[in-house]
């Protein structure tokens, strides 16, 4: 029998999993970032090497017993030769195919390479394939670039809001005690320190359940609903360039993964009747890309 690897690398964490031509998974494993721009290409190898063979081990196979891997890893629209040789070092005797963290979210939401997806997490971005089999990705700049709609953007939001309340340039808001609570900080004004200090990506990017949370206060709403329109933009841009008239949507990311009021505020805009619930997860889609002809 030809066994088959998916190899799913986030910037967080890594998944990779065996599977059989019939998608029965027979070994899985985890291991840390697979990001080479955020964890460096040393450390991001070192972490997707060590899932490979993790998961070869659960299985209880060799790596020669491997006759193709799938992978999407973020950060590596510039280094797919050093993804391909990184995973080849594990799996010498694989058919490797290289694809963008949201190709393999896609493939494994759609059951099919095909439709539109958009993601939203810590960042946002829209990544689409039509039936001719031309892809476009809309966003995916980064937090300094892009990312609207995001998690992170939805935090940084909220507190320019607390900011600006705490000012008085604006109507004192229901987002100011919770926010700086999860923080830690007594006041406003701490916050000056606080983000200019170090990264702070990750922990503005949690602030999101706390902004939706409070979803009544004016500046939420407005908040939530810039979001909405951020990411539909974004899904309809990518059907847009590639000419698809039923986008068939996907959603992924933690910020569009279960009901609140940013996930159903873009099934309204895209006139979903409900949030798309995705066949597979991403490491089951990057092991369909490994099995596609």
């Amino acid at each position: 029998m030809s066994y088959v690897m998916g190899i799913d690398g986030g910037g967080s964490r890594v998944r990779a999993v065996v599977v059989t031509p019939d998608l029965v998974v027979i070994g899985s494993a985890e291991g840390g970032s697979a990001n080479p721009m955020s964890a460096g290409r040393d450390a991001a190898a070192r972490n997707v090497q060590s899932a490979i063979r993790a998961a070869l081990a659960d299985a209880h196979l060799s790596p020669d017993e491997i006759a193709a891997a799938g992978v999407g890893i973020a950060g590596t629209v510039t280094a797919r030769a050093w993804a391909r040789a990184m995973v080849a070092a594990a799996l010498p005797n694989a058919a490797i195919r290289i694809a963008s963290d949201s190709e393999i979210a896609l493939v494994g939401a759609r059951g099919e390479r095909r439709g539109v997806l958009i993601l939203a997490g810590t960042g946002s971005v829209a990544y689409g394939v039509n039936a001719a089999g031309e892809a476009a990705q809309v966003g995916g700049w980064g937090y300094l670039l892009g990312d609207e709609g995001s998690g992170y953007w939805i935090g940084l939001k909220a507190l320019q809001a607390v900011a600006r309340a705490a000012d008085g340039r604006e109507p004192p808001t229901r987002l100011s005690e919770p926010l700086l609570s999860a923080l830690g900080l007594g006041s406003a004004q701490d916050l000056i320190q606080w983000i200019y200090t170090s990264a702070r990506t990750q922990v503005i990017a949690a602030l999101a359940p706390r902004v939706l949370a409070e979803a009544s206060d004016p500046a939420a709403q407005q908040i939530i609903a810039k979001s909405v329109a951020h990411l539909a933009a974004l899904g309809r841009t990518v059907a847009l360039r590639l000419k698809i008239e039923s986008a068939g949507y996907a959603f992924a990311g933690g910020l569009l993964g279960e009901p609140n009021p940013v996930s159903e505020g873009l099934c309204a805009a895209l006139g979903l009747p409900s949030i798309p619930v995705p066949k597979y997860p991403p490491v089951i889609g990057a092991a369909l890309l490994a099995l596609a002809p």
